[in-house]
């Protein structure tokens, strides 16, 4: 751990579900001490999750909260507030994704938090941000892909909107969460103090709709449904191939006589279409006489035959597929890990690591406040008989296990 970037760092994770524990995940996997706080009895909402492991844990828990510690606390008790005003001395970062309002309410607003650490640096991942007329406002993953313009521009133009693959709202949003964690870090060291920063998933997703605003902002046009096809570029779209699997082609105009080669087009279709821009006027022909030579290759002589000429593409793999492919298994992309009830079980790691560095080591996920007694014992120096007598009040909880 020692070699590790954020070594000596301590988050306090109070968030739950997806964002902000993704986040903290990635800055566990990178060397920071991660402290996950729980409701004492159930956990985070996560840990009821489908799917279930045989033993009963959830899958879904596991992949977004390994390499952490857990504390199981009442924070709606003054004896479990006071406890975690004890412990913001000795942590860096707190991570929390309560509706605005919700910590302050606690007495765990920020004036609170840096009243007790000066240092803090506090991240607030919500949904609308801490202003606006919808701060107050509850949301998850596919309420903000629709509300931001999303899901209208995913799916195919015959069909109706669709959400993406992956929960994209919260993953993106776990992103800028640990931007803010590593840029809050950075103003600490240049100004001497912490600072609030202010995540909403609704902001994320607008940051995503750059490239289509520009056609909206350019011309006054909604962008739209375009399935597997680049609204800029042609080709770029997956090809359906003879023995039915797709294979997707991004052809520049670098590589469209290439993409000729390969696909033996006549001559006047190669200079019929020898720009993007004339590519993308005929569009429709275009795809039609593609798609008409691609369902003649089986897909791996496809693939292979287009990468010989250096043109872009690649198939369209399972989730199986691409964990288990070559360069996966090279870049350490899954890693496994040991827990103290479901025995073996993997989960896909950090992708950011120094050059040279292998792959980031994973510690399962932590039981229901099976950290409790290190972490309040360690931290606050609190005895056995004092963490009894909290365990007993309820308080906090230490077995480990949700009810």
């Amino acid at each position: 751990m020692s070699g590790k970037p954020l070594s000596g760092v301590r988050v306090l994770d109070l968030s739950r579900v997806l964002a902000g524990p993704l986040a903290t995940q990635s800055l566990a996997e990178l060397g920071a001490d991660v402290i996950k706080v729980e409701r004492t009895g159930t956990g985070d909402e996560s840990r009821s999750m489908e799917p279930r492991l045989p033993g009963g844990e959830s899958a879904y828990f596991f992949a977004v909260n390994r390499t952490k510690q857990s504390i199981a606390i009442d924070l709606k008790s003054e004896s479990g507030r006071m406890l975690v005003l004890d412990l913001i001395p000795h942590v860096d970062i707190v991570v929390e994704n309560f509706l605005p309002g919700t910590l302050s309410r606690m007495g765990l607003g920020f004036s609170e938090l840096t009243e007790a650490n000066p240092r803090l640096v506090l991240i607030s991942n919500t949904g609308f941000g801490q202003t606006g007329p919808e701060a107050g406002r509850k949301g998850y993953d596919t309420v903000f892909q629709a509300l931001s313009g999303v899901m209208h521009v995913t799916g195919h133009p015959d069909a109706g909107p669709a959400k993406v693959g992956v929960p994209i709202a919260d993953m993106t949003s776990s992103l800028w969460v640990m931007i803010a964690a590593l840029v809050g870090l950075l103003d600490r060291h240049r100004t001497g103090h912490g600072g609030h920063w202010d995540v909403a998933m609704m902001d994320v997703q607008a940051s995503l709709l750059s490239i289509g605003a520009a056609r909206l902002f350019a011309h006054d046009e909604d962008p739209q449904r375009t399935g597997t096809e680049h609204p800029g570029r042609v080709p770029s779209a997956a090809l359906r191939c003879a023995d039915g699997r797709w294979v997707h082609i991004s052809a520049s105009d670098q590589h469209w006589s290439s993409l000729c080669q390969v696909l033996n087009l006549r001559p006047s279709e190669v200079d019929r279409w020898s720009t993007n821009a004339q590519r993308v006027a005929e569009r429709g022909a275009v795809m039609e006489r593609l798609q008409e030579i691609a369902g003649t290759w089986k897909h791996n002589e496809f693939v292979d035959a287009l990468h010989r000429v250096g043109v872009p593409a690649g198939l369209v793999q399972s989730p199986r597929e691409a964990l288990t492919s070559d360069q996966a298994r090279h870049r350490g992309s899954v890693q496994s890990f040991v827990h103290a009830t479901e025995g073996e079980f993997c989960g896909i790691s950090t992708p950011l690591r120094r050059v040279g560095d292998q792959a980031p080591d994973v510690a399962p996920p932590p039981l229901l406040g099976g950290d409790t007694e290190a972490v309040l014992s360690s931290l606050l120096g609190l005895s056995a008989d004092q963490i009894g007598d909290l365990s007993r009040r309820g308080v906090v909880q230490t077995n480990g296990r949700t009810r």
